[in-house]
């Protein structure tokens, strides 16, 4: 059964750069598309994007390209590359595993904090 953690969180100040990763306990793509979620205090968890098996990622509208997802099969990782972080980005992030077939999110990580400062 494929398990997902998120790490790479941290604090960093606005303008700044960090890189998640999700790492799954064995290759996920067969079974799963991947997913970055955020939630921040008081507000609903909202939807990143995402990657498929082979690679094509799909993005929030709201994110103008400072975010970028990417995949390394050989590490059974997918990452999430956030620049020019801006305060509102301060949440704690999410991957998560779709059911190719049912397209229902099924697999939930524990989340890493991110902390944008002003």
């Amino acid at each position: 059964e494929v398990q997902l953690q998120a790490s790479g969180g941290g604090l960093v100040q606005a303008g700044g750069s960090l890189r998640l990763s999700c790492t799954a306990s064995e290759f996920p793509f067969d079974d799963y598309d991947i997913g970055w979620f955020r939630q921040a205090p008081g507000k609903e968890r909202e939807g990143l994007g995402g990657i498929s098996g082979i690679g094509s990622p799909w993005y929030a509208d709201f994110l103008k390209g400072r975010f970028t997802i990417s995949s390394d099969n050989a590490k059974n990782t997918v990452y999430l590359q956030m620049n020019d972080l801006k305060p509102e980005d301060t949440a704690v992030y999410y991957c998560a595993g779709e059911d190719v077939i049912s397209a229902r999110w099924v697999k939930w990580g524990r989340g890493t904090q991110v902390t944008v400062s002003s």
